[in-house]
């Protein structure tokens, strides 16, 4: 099954309903399975810096009997030092953004820890690319 789902930048009203919609075909897949939560987290995370940080993105979700894929794409400013901003805690979230409750810096450590594989490609001025694996039975 393949999906695709637009994501404006700014828009937190529409924040989560890549993973809204993931969590509802995972359901239906698996079950109330613990593998369904963490797919949806790490995928709500990505949202949430798409929306925060980027000017546009894009989700791409591919699944098969074996896994879920999840590549998340953005243009936006990039990300200067990945090893930094993949630290619990470091945020370089607006102000307006952190008033609204986002923006705690655990975007990123959230989406490794919640995947079975994680990639980051980033180029600063281009944007942002994660590629997110999630088996759906143990390797």
């Amino acid at each position: 099954m393949h999906f695709e789902f637009d994501i404006e930048a700014g828009d937190f009203s529409k924040v989560g309903f890549a993973s809204s919609q993931l969590k509802k075909i995972m359901k239906q897949l698996v079950g109330a399975h613990k593998i369904v939560k963490r797919i949806v987290v790490a995928l709500y995370e990505a949202e949430v810096n798409v929306v925060a940080h980027a000017y546009s993105g894009k989700v791409i979700i591919d699944i098969d009997t074996e896994k879920v894929v999840i590549k998340v794409e953005d243009e936006g400013p990039g990300i200067p030092d990945v090893q930094l901003a993949m630290q619990e805690g470091y945020s370089t979230a607006s102000e307006k953004v952190r008033e609204m409750g986002f923006g705690a810096g655990m975007g990123l450590s959230n989406i490794k820890n919640n995947s079975d594989k994680f990639q980051i490609e980033t180029q600063v001025g281009i944007g942002t690319s994660l590629k997110i694996v999630s088996y759906l039975k143990a390797q």
